[in-house]
């Protein structure tokens, strides 16, 4: 299940039609889709594209979407801190971030940088699909203690996901706003 939070405001929804306005009236795409699929904690990239091929290949048509991965992140990931520092930092991608979350869940944050919008986080899980499109600032967490994430991420062509970091410090003074996730 879905949440939107925004932490200067003191708001939070899990209303998934009020968290899809929001998103959408902002540029960013998202859905959920049944992830349905028992899967061990440990299935291999095949697997997890096989499993859900019928609802990734007409994703990835209608979009332009040239190929996709799978991203499994837990405690046993190797050098898991310097990878969750290196998501922790605002960064820009040169075409869109899309994830589908499997299992698991983690918080995208997003500073629009449009002079109207404060910053927010959702938290993702099992089922939700996010696009971020290209050139917004953003960063992921997938939490300090005891982390678990796998999600599909979809690409027209992998180089354009190079993060391009923006140095601007805002990341910081919301983190260790989320606890742990």
């Amino acid at each position: 299940m879905a949440v939107l939070n925004i932490p200067d405001q003191q708001f939070s929804t899990a209303d998934v039609a009020e968290i899809r306005t929001f998103l959408n009236t902002r540029g960013i795409w998202f859905d959920q889709w049944e992830a349905k699929e028992n899967l061990s904690e440990n299935a291999d990239q095949d697997t997890v594209l096989n499993a859900y091929a019928h609802v990734l290949q007409p994703f990835m048509q209608k979009n332009g979407y040239q190929t996709a991965d799978v991203i499994n992140i837990n405690a046993t990931t190797p050098d898991y801190e310097a990878l969750r520092n290196k998501f922790l930092s605002e960064h820009r991608h040169t075409e869109d971030e899309v994830r589908f979350f499997v299992a698991g869940k983690g918080y995208f944050w997003f500073n629009l940088d449009n002079g109207s919008d404060p910053v927010f986080n959702v938290l993702c899980e099992a089922g939700d699909l996010i696009a971020v499109p290209a050139h917004t600032r953003h960063w992921f967490d997938a939490g300090q203690s005891d982390p678990f994430v796998k999600t599909i991420r979809m690409f027209v062509d992998q180089s354009g996901w190079v993060p391009h970091y923006t140095e601007s410090g805002i990341d910081r003074i919301y983190q260790p706003a989320v606890a742990d996730v």
